[in-house]
């Protein structure tokens, strides 16, 4: 049974949270755009991959990160380090790649 403080704390929380729904998503509603699992978005977040704010118990999204990632958005830096991992594949296995796209 929960004590009135502890029933207007999570009423208060669940205000604040639908407030900011405008600027933040929850995992599972990041994990469903993604087509992924709620618990791989999770162990990303844990592990400071994806950008997520604590409140409370919950992580949330900012949805200005999401969009980024959803609407392949890439970074100058981005583009830079997708550029040399390609150039760099290129140059070690030209080579294998010429001959498995003749196949």
């Amino acid at each position: 049974m929960l004590t009135l403080y502890e029933k207007l704390t999570a009423v208060n929380l669940v205000k604040r949270v639908n407030k900011m729904k405008k600027e933040y998503l929850t995992i599972p509603e990041f994990a469903k755009i993604l087509g992924v699992s709620r618990i791989s978005v999770y162990k990303h977040v844990k592990k400071g991959n994806i950008e997520a704010k604590r409140v409370g118990r919950i992580y949330l999204i900012p949805y200005k990160y999401a969009e980024g990632i959803v609407g392949n958005r890439l970074s100058e830096q981005d583009k830079k380090e997708i550029e040399e991992a390609v150039n760099k594949t290129a140059t070690e296995y030209g080579e294998t790649l010429r001959l498995l796209g003749k196949e």
